[in-house]
């Protein structure tokens, strides 16, 4: 525990904790979607539960650090290009998120059957945790090659990973909420689920796509939406006629 009075590791730390922050976007989206097709008094239930297998599943993989550095390992090579368990992991995720996010986009367009009684939530809410809990696994891979590079302490990494989840439990319920209220935000958040999706399937394939570039697309399309919103708000408000208007006879 020497790292406590090491400013170091405090800055390590709070470093950290801003990155897997900034890395759980994409998640938080993701889980954001998915439990919006829940019943309205589960959903909540649902996003933290979510997060909390996004936790844990962190937590184990840092606790397997051996097991995780193999996944960079060359097994095969396959049109010029050595494929690893990390890039097998991420085309799996990248095709799972793809498709994932075509089909919420379908039912979003062409509209959502209504929820059946509680035996059908239940079972909706055991596929949704299950979802989740798969593309945990691959989002939480370069969460936690990040944290290996960038600390030093498996205890700096694990409290930087419970802040983190920490935050996204306080902000997922209203990001949730926003994103179901403003049908043009969810196809927004759709869109970046796609981008994501290719990105993760193209890092399989060993082509870069830094993600800087699609958080700042969507960033800059999510400014422009929140400008289309108050503008829509403005014209929807009524014009009221002054009664000391002159009249024309």
């Amino acid at each position: 525990m020497a790292w406590i009075t090491n400013i170091q590791s405090w800055i390590a730390l709070g470093t950290l904790a801003g990155l897997e922050i900034v890395l759980g976007i994409d998640n938080i989206i993701f889980i954001s979607v998915l439990v919006g097709r829940l019943p309205h008094e589960r959903r909540n239930r649902a996003r933290v539960l979510g997060l909390a297998l996004a936790m844990i599943s962190r937590i184990l993989l840092l606790l397997s650090l051996t097991w995780v550095m193999t996944l960079r390992h060359p097994l095969f090579a396959l049109l010029r290009h050595e494929f690893t368990g990390r890039d097998l992991i991420l085309v799996g995720g990248g095709l799972f998120l793809l498709a994932k996010s075509t089909r919420e986009v379908h039912h979003s367009l062409m509209g959502d059957a209504p929820v059946g009684h509680k035996a059908r939530g239940a079972a909706r809410m055991g596929s949704v945790l299950a979802q989740i809990a798969v593309l945990d696994i691959v989002f939480s891979l370069d969460s936690v090659i990040t944290a290996i590079g960038l600390a030093n302490h498996l205890a700096i990494m694990i409290a930087a990973i419970v802040i983190a989840v920490g935050v996204m439990m306080l902000s997922a319920k209203a990001i949730g909420e926003f994103v179901d209220g403003h049908p043009t935000i969810k196809m927004l958040a759709l869109s970046f689920l796609l981008l994501v999706g290719f990105t993760l399937f193209g890092e399989g394939f060993g082509l870069v796509i830094p993600k800087g570039y699609i958080y700042f697309a969507m960033g800059f399309s999510v400014g422009v939406e929140f400008l289309n919103l108050k503008v829509r708000k403005r014209m929807e408000k009524p014009i009221h006629l002054h009664s000391d208007v002159p009249s024309l006879n």
